[in-house]
């Protein structure tokens, strides 16, 4: 079980680094689109269109590790307040809510894959690129987000602690 769990938290790891390198990726792409502009030239199409889906694979992919970090932006004034045995208790709620909302984003993004294959749905850009390869991202995200926020509502660690913004 130990092994399986390093080798989750290896993807989820994984799946963060390929959105850093993502993002690397945008800001050199968008350097070159506004030099090649700045020195009279047109920029290439592929260039714009995979800075397109950069932006929605780095969205995608970054989004499970920061759900692991918890990263994500949540404002615990109410949780805070709360004694220790209720904020607990909404922590668990809370996460609980999310593992429902992600399970049910991760049903209907496969869905929506599966009607990418089965009607041959192509994005036509500057060259065609099969929608269920971009559409792909989202039962896989919110499926790892799903287990992520499941390990809140079940495992030892909270999501709230009730000390954001105390100390800082």
């Amino acid at each position: 079980m130990q092994s399986f769990r390093r080798a989750y938290d290896g993807v989820v790891t994984g799946m963060a680094v390929v959105a850093g390198l993502l993002l690397i990726w945008l800001m050199v792409a968008v350097i070159v689109s506004v030099a090649m502009r700045n020195f009279g030239m047109q920029p290439f199409a592929w260039l714009f269109t995979s800075t397109e889906y950069g932006l929605l694979y780095l969205t995608m992919l970054g989004a499970p590790w920061l759900v692991r970090e918890k990263g994500h932006v949540h404002i615990e004034l109410v949780t805070a307040a709360l004694p220790e045995p209720m904020q607990r208790l909404v922590s668990r709620l809370v996460a609980g809510l999310c593992v429902l909302v992600c399970a049910i984003l991760a049903w209907k993004g496969a869905e929506l894959v599966n009607t990418n294959i089965a009607r041959m749905d192509y994005d036509v850009r500057a060259y065609y690129t099969p929608k269920w390869l971009l559409t792909l991202a989202f039962p896989i995200s919110f499926g790892v987000m799903a287990i992520e926020f499941a390990r809140f509502t079940f495992g030892p660690r909270l999501l709230h602690s009730g000390e954001a913004g105390v100390h800082e």
